[in-house]
């Protein structure tokens, strides 16, 4: 037996099909995850996240804490409630995990994968030891994230009118704390939603409610395909300790500026990226088949500069045909996925294939 959210009950009753993910028991359906896909494209759909890591980090010098642990700046979080996304490097590069942190009353959220889980909080309890500041995990809080079209008024028909007014005025990649809860606008999907970090006694009872509405339980296997069409990276796939993140199309995610801030692996991923200017770094690129075949991770990738390989491929329910991530050599132009022993021609694209549920690339 694995762990478990707070929600395994609420995932049996619904029918969900549990599998074994990072040592947690999670549903991977509810009976068609081409369903569950296309529900969240299309209306609003729950999923529980709450097997992810939730660090709480405070005191004099949380802020500066940060600004070493993390590529990102959070030095840009200037107001409460504001979310960044970044990556956690080791020395020579290497992403360690990819997060999200949020600035809150008393510091900062930071939260994070869970099959990542150990490896993190024993990389940041060392490095925090330097810092005047503390950090805390948060077993007790679970996560859902409620996302769709429909999602965020299917949210606030469940919240009292104070509560409704402040998440309705949140814009992208804002958070609101409501008492013991945590209302943000970020997300896995490609399409508007919220994630909701709530008290642990409380996570079922707002997820009877949610489905008594008509939103609908989501698994992992559709959340897999819905990340992959907003060509978000999946850790352990499309990066890791092995990857630098300029060979992750995780340059967004990087604050370069200021120049004089120490960040960790800082030096390392400057020179990469300037590797990957000379063709000597790879780059993480969309994929597209639009014939037969479906595109899956590992499949070689052969262009006129050299061999790649796909880091995450599936049929895409939205577009109606395969994409993939990969990583091939930097400024290749013909692509080839072999396919069965066949090399079967594909289309190199930017590596974002829908946005709230509409095609986005040429």
């Amino acid at each position: 037996m694995g762990n478990r959210t707070p929600l395994y009950e609420q995932h049996l009753a619904a029918g969900g099909k549990i599998v074994d993910f990072a040592g947690w028991d999670m549903p991977i359906n509810y009976g068609s995850q081409i369903e569950e896909h296309n529900q969240v494209r299309s209306a609003a759909g729950v999923f529980d996240v709450s097997h992810m890591t939730i660090s709480d980090v405070s005191g004099a010098e949380a802020e500066a804490f940060l600004q070493y642990l993390l590529a990102n700046d959070v030095a840009r979080l200037d107001v409460e409630g504001r979310a960044l996304y970044s990556a956690m490097l080791k020395e020579d590069g290497g992403v360690l995990d990819d997060l999200i942190v949020y600035r809150m009353s008393f510091g900062y959220r930071v939260v994070s994968n869970c099959a990542t889980r150990e490896k993190d909080l024993a990389w940041m309890q060392q490095q925090i030891a330097r810092f005047d500041a503390q950090l805390v995990e948060r077993p007790e809080l679970a996560i859902l994230a409620v996302h769709g079209p429909e999602s965020i008024p299917a949210v606030c028909g469940l919240l009292d009118d104070s509560q409704r007014e402040a998440v309705e005025a949140l814009g992208n990649f804002r958070g609101v704390e409501l008492g013991d809860w945590f209302v943000a606008r970020t997300g896995y999907t490609g399409e508007k939603g919220l994630e909701i970090i709530l008290p642990n006694e409380q996570a079922a009872p707002f997820w009877d409610k949610l489905l008594a509405s008509g939103v609908k339980p989501i698994g992992l296997g559709a959340r897999d395909t819905l990340r992959l069409e907003a060509g978000m990276n999946l850790y352990g796939h499309d990066m890791d300790e092995s990857v630098s993140p300029i060979a992750a199309n995780m340059n967004f995610s990087i604050a370069w500026d200021p120049t004089d801030r120490d960040f960790i692996g800082r030096a390392a991923i400057t020179a990469d990226r300037e590797k990957q200017s000379r063709g000597e770094l790879p780059e993480l690129t969309g994929l597209v088949l639009e014939g037969r075949g479906v595109l899956r991770e590992g499949q070689r990738v052969v262009t006129e500069k050299g061999d790649g390989i796909i880091t995450s491929g599936s049929f895409s329910p939205t577009l109606k045909h395969s994409i993939a991530l990969a990583r091939i050599p930097v400024n290749s132009e013909s692509c080839q996925v072999e396919l069965r022993g066949n090399l079967t021609e594909v289309r190199k694209v930017k590596p974002n294939f829908v946005r709230f549920g509409k095609k986005v690339f040429e």
